[in-house]
């Protein structure tokens, strides 16, 4: 009854089982793994952004460039105020504001965006206090450069003098005529009735949408390889019917079958010439 296991249609059938369903398996399981593997980074990028501006300050040199290790981590550096800048429409505590900003000439002749503080209301000149003269050490979690994609940046432009929209290398090469760190420093201490800006978790670290597709993938990996075993199975079944049945002679063999078919052609043909 089961001869028609060893047929070369079926021998190409269970062949694309035994290879099939392996392959679903595996491919499951490795978006699994990138799925578990996205949380444990947004885990741990939480546990680090909890832990962020609490160890000991280093040298801003040791903590760049910055990462995700390093973001987060106290940096300390020393210079002297050059200018000052407001960055409109960020919000602390629900609360809209701005941040003041302002830019340290280190002694490596480099120039850090220094966070100094938030301040509530809309940004404009005479709201923030003005940078104090001579050198200065400011310490402070170490932030990467913004982007787009970064929450609360002002992507529109047209900016009043005075005002930036993102906090980046890029974006003050053409608003100071000196060389700029890939990076910025939020303060640990504000002044003069501002509010410390807490440090934000790096990019790339949540459970965005990628992570959710790997999880979806996942499933939708392992539901193919149980609709391959069922077709198989369903497969095997109506054989196993049909051999019952020719056995059991409830329908023609196949050269039976093949002859009845010339005969009723060719009755056909002779009636037609007829």
């Amino acid at each position: 009854m089961y001869r028609f296991l060893l047929t070369p249609r079926w021998w190409g059938i269970n062949l694309f089982l035994v290879l099939a369903i392996p392959f679903c398996v595996f491919m499951g399981s490795w978006q699994l793994g990138r799925f578990e593997d996205r949380v444990e980074n947004h885990q741990a990028a939480e546990k680090h952004t909890a832990e962020a501006g609490k160890g000991p300050a280093r040298p801003l040199a040791e903590l760049l460039p910055v990462d995700k290790e390093t973001s987060g981590e106290r940096a300390t550096a020393t210079g002297r105020w050059e200018r000052q800048l407001l960055v409109p429409e960020r919000e602390l505590d629900g609360k809209q504001g701005f941040y003041v900003l302002g830019l340290l000439k280190t002694d490596g002749g480099k120039t850090l965006p220094v966070v100094r503080g938030w301040l509530p209301g809309t940004a404009a000149k005479g709201k923030a206090p003005e940078v104090p003269s001579g050198e200065v050490t400011v310490t402070g979690a170490l932030q990467a450069s913004e982007n787009s994609g970064t929450d609360g940046v002002h992507k529109a432009g047209g900016l009043p003098d005075g005002q930036l929209g993102m906090i980046s290398a890029a974006s003050l090469v053409n608003l100071v005529p000196y060389e700029v760190y890939d990076a910025w420093v939020t303060v640990d201490r504000a002044t003069d009735g501002m509010a410390v800006v807490p440090p934000s978790a790096p990019q790339g670290s949540g459970l965005d949408l990628k992570a959710f597709q790997n999880l979806g993938y996942t499933g939708e990996w392992f539901i193919f390889a149980g609709f391959v075993l069922f077709m198989w199975f369903r497969l095997f079944r109506r054989e196993v019917e049909f051999a019952k049945d020719a056995e059991l002679g409830l329908v023609p063999p196949p050269d039976e079958g093949a002859a009845a078919s010339v005969t009723e052609e060719s009755v056909t043909e002779e009636k037609a010439g007829a």
